[in-house]
């Protein structure tokens, strides 16, 4: 009995012990407990060698230690953000958007002040026509000379680019000499006089020389792009629609009146251009359009020795190249955008797709435009106005939609960034109307939200809206706003020479060096669900440090003894 009594003893005292223990390690100072956790932690990495970066790792933001002086050359280098102003902000309740709307916003675009940061960054506008229309696009012009009254008037567009370059913004515009409005009076006047004529009798251009600025022909052949012209015996082209009759650019009457245009609206202010339709020129004929665009560039040129001017040439790299020649500074790369282009091609395959095809392809490409323009600034984008939205090219995948976002901005010359794309908008279908949809401001507050355009479907929306995404750091919102600060820092990214740092590519890993005026910068880019570690040894590179970094989830990018540790779906650019 006595034995039992001092057992159990024994035991009740090493219970309490027991318990006392673990009630101290419940009292110990957190911050303890954190250095226990990183110590254990710190020598099970430095028993493995080299850096692992944690999948389950909290989803609380890692605070960003790498913000950098802003480093913006005054050059056109740019980051464009392209409006559709029908649909961005409304300012006086009608329903339409207009041009005070997209001056009230001006400081959500770029507030011009670089000690802030509570803009987007982007240093570059581009407006979809603004010109007199019958059309809620604007592509079919009435009047050269004028803005619509639906965006309001030249005063407000003298004011508007007043603030944009009071912000260092550059501004262009939409010219779409393609074609006409059939409502043009150009056309209308053409039109009239060919249905004035008696039977057998020929236009005479002294009459009437408007007749020469249109393709007219009485030798109809069945062709659905000729449409009758009113009651008279005589056909005319239009390529994309029977209300817009396209423009004869050979003839040298048209040509002036183009230059005098253009001249207007760079007296105006204006920085440059975007060209519709150039491949439609003469729809088949690529010399003659190139030598449209090379006419047509030496001219602006002539006016403005550093304007912006951007074609859209919607077709392959190689026929891309061939334009490049007619001396064009810019044309939308389009074998980067859309479903089936590199970008969100690359991003949705994460993890299966080859890094070292990224770094190729974009080397590839800018080696093809160069033999054209050696001087060429490319401009990449992923949507447009014409294009399916980014959310429905990734089916709304926030990681592919970032990681898509990253891979842009990261790119040489100047990225095109469509409104809407920085909270994810979405489209619906081939509808355009589904791809112009109203800005999404707030869910709360309707102010400025404009009506969507006739025909448009419903369509819902899987991001919230700006205001909600502003407030959320780890948002679609702000990983485009870091992006766009990143290059804004580095102006390598944008104007650096290329090359492809074969040693680090991988399937997964993508590895590029950029050379602008005897400085360097390498950008790796992990295109991968899982964490990655490179050994920056194995490309000989040493003292490289991190200048700023893109994760999709907000886990850091870190370096440590020439080990890079990258999470999923992330980039770092180190100098």
């Amino acid at each position: 009995m006595r034995k039992k009594i001092l057992l159990l003893s024994c035991l009740i005292i090493v219970l309490l012990a027991a318990s006392a223990c673990k009630k101290a390690d419940v009292n110990q100072n957190p911050s303890e407990l954190n250095q226990d956790e990183s110590q254990k932690e710190k020598e099970e990495n430095d028993d493995e060698g080299t850096p692992e970066v944690s999948q389950d790792e909290t989803k609380a933001v890692i605070p960003y230690d790498y913000v950098q002086n802003l480093n913006i050359i005054d050059d056109n280098y740019r980051n464009f953000y392209e409006i559709f102003v029908y649909s961005f902000y409304d300012s006086n309740g009608d329903g339409i958007g207009d041009i005070n709307g997209v001056i009230s916003k001006l400081d959500y675009i770029n507030d011009g002040n670089d000690a802030t940061d509570s803009d987007l960054g982007f240093n570059g506008i581009w407006l979809m026509p603004i010109m007199p229309s019958t059309t809620y696009h604007k592509y079919d012009v009435t009047d050269y000379y004028n803005i619509d009254p639906q965006y309001g008037t030249l005063e407000d567009f003298k004011n508007l680019v007043s603030e944009c370059h009071k912000r260092g913004i550059h501004l262009i515009i939409d010219f779409v000499f393609n074609h006409t409005s059939a409502k043009h009076p150009w056309f209308l006047e053409a039109v009239s006089y060919l249905e004035s004529l008696k039977e057998g009798e020929e236009p005479d251009l002294e009459k009437c020389p408007y007749v020469g600025y249109y393709h007219f022909t009485k030798d109809y052949n069945g062709s659905k792009t000729y449409y009758k012209a009113g009651t008279s015996n005589w056909y005319y082209e239009g390529v994309f629609w029977d209300q817009m009759p396209d423009l004869a650019l050979e003839n040298e009457n048209v040509r002036k009146e183009i230059e005098d245009i253009a001249k207007y609206w760079l007296d105006l202010g204006v920085d440059g251009f975007r060209l519709d339709a150039a491949k439609e020129y003469f729809s088949g004929e690529k010399e003659r359009n190139i030598e449209v665009l090379k006419w047509f560039s030496d001219y602006v040129k002539s006016v403005k020795e550093d304007a912006d001017i951007v074609a859209e040439v919607w077709d392959e790299e190689g026929t891309i190249a061939a334009y490049y020649e007619s001396g064009i500074p810019s044309l939308f790369n389009f074998p980067l955008s859309q479903h089936n282009g590199l970008i969100t091609n690359t991003a949705r395959k994460l993890g299966t797709s080859s890094g070292k095809n990224f770094a190729k392809t974009l080397l590839r490409l800018d080696e093809k435009y160069k033999e054209g323009n050696p001087k060429y600034i490319d401009a990449p984008f992923i949507s447009n106005h014409d294009t399916t939205r980014i959310s429905a090219q990734c089916v709304n995948d926030e990681d592919q939609m970032k990681m898509s976002a990253g891979m842009l901005l990261t790119m040489n010359g100047s990225p095109y960034v469509y409104y809407g794309e920085e909270i994810g908008m979405n489209s619906k279908g081939t509808k355009d109307e589904n791809k112009r949809l109203p800005m999404q401001w707030s869910a709360t507050d309707t102010t400025g939200i404009t009506t969507p355009p006739a025909n448009a479907d419903s369509v819902e929306q899987k991001f919230p809206p700006v205001d909600e995404q502003m407030k959320d750091p780890l948002s679609l919102y702000n990983y485009y706003k870091r992006a766009v600060r990143i290059r804004n820092e580095n102006p390598e990214i944008a104007r650096g020479d290329m090359s492809v740092i074969e040693e680090l590519c991988t399937k997964d890993i993508s590895a590029i060096k950029k050379v602008y005026q005897g400085s360097e910068i390498v950008i790796l880019y992990n295109i991968n669900t899982e964490s990655a570690n490179i050994l920056l040894k194995d490309a000989g590179l040493t003292e490289l440090n991190i200048r700023g970094y893109l994760s999709v989830d907000g886990n850091a990018v870190t370096m440590s003894d020439g080990v890079v540790s990258m999470p999923k779906y992330s980039i770092v650019i180190l100098k």
